[in-house]
């Protein structure tokens, strides 16, 4: 953050990465979200966006990176969000994101630090995007399972950002490469509190499960588990398949979100207007010899 004003201050966040479906134009439409989602999961609102492609000159046709930026257009378009340019680079690996800057009041922004013990623990939307797309990689994922996927997140936070500024919420933060228990860590180690998680509120998206227990995994998972190592304890209640959906990496994942418990089901029901999956998967407690408890 960077105050500007008393009452104004910009956030600026950059993300892209490698095609994670088939069709181009839905790529650049998931690009744009999880670029922005950084700026919404702060209570923020995107104002511009820098485009940052890596695109080989040879080899492939130019349409498919046309199509790309078309629909990462699309969402910016959306979102009034102002392209304000971008950067591409020549390499043989398709990569595509946006640099992304937002206003927000410096006194309302909601940090991964803002979790308080006694908060409920909401997460917006399900996961498994993952093993998902490794499903796709080889051809095992079935068309629903695609498409469940593909709306996830496909899912917009700014329903999210704005419910968080009306119930002032100071602690969230996005879904997003590190997984669903990699991103608890860092707010339970930031707010220095211990987040207890109910494995069975933990929404997940049709097929994922199942997918899991193929043993499709993306490589994030060992090095999400490295990440996370033994600061979480999961309890032998919980299934091994859905234990490697904890540390399935997300993009344009959902957004995790601390609130006063007395405020928690006024809000769930508000989410659910726009994010039907929503849930209170947990709570944050004074901290113990674990941050994170799954059960």
């Amino acid at each position: 953050m960077f105050r500007i004003a008393n009452d104004l201050a910009l956030v600026q966040t950059v993300d892209f990465f490698t095609p994670i479906v088939d069709d181009p134009y839905d790529y650049g439409r998931i690009a744009a979200l999880n670029s922005i989602n950084d700026v919404w999961a702060m209570g923020g609102t995107p104002i511009t966006a820098l485009a940052i492609t890596c695109f080989p000159k040879k080899g492939l046709d130019f349409s498919i990176l046309r199509d790309i930026m078309r629909g990462g257009l699309d969402v910016l378009i959306a979102h009034g969000v102002a392209l304000l340019g971008g950067h591409s680079v020549d390499d043989p690996q398709i990569m595509f994101g946006y640099a992304v800057t937002g206003t927000i009041h410096p006194d309302k922004i909601a940090v991964n630090a803002g979790a308080r013990p006694g908060d409920a623990i909401i997460l917006t939307k399900p996961i498994g995007t993952g093993v998902i797309s490794t499903g796709i990689k080889f051809g095992k994922a079935g068309g629903e399972t695609i498409q469940a996927s593909l709306s996830t997140m496909l899912l917009a936070g700014n329903e999210a950002a704005g419910l968080m500024r009306t119930f002032g919420v100071k602690g969230a933060t996005d879904i997003t490469g590190f997984g669903l228990l990699g991103h608890a860590l860092e707010m339970a180690e930031a707010s220095r509190v211990t987040i207890e998680m109910s494995s069975s509120s933990i929404p997940l998206i049709g097929g994922a499960l199942e997918l899991a227990a193929q043993g499709l995994l993306t490589s994030g998972d060992k090095t999400n588990r490295q990440y996370v190592g033994e600061k979480a304890l999961i309890k032998g209640a919980v299934g091994a398949d859905l234990d490697k959906l904890l540390f399935d990496p997300q993009t344009a994942g959902g957004m995790l979100i601390a609130i006063r418990a007395d405020r928690a089901d006024e809000m769930l029901s508000r989410l659910r207007e726009h994010y039907p999956d929503a849930a209170i998967v947990g709570r944050a407690t004074e901290p113990g010899p674990h941050a994170i408890i799954v059960s």
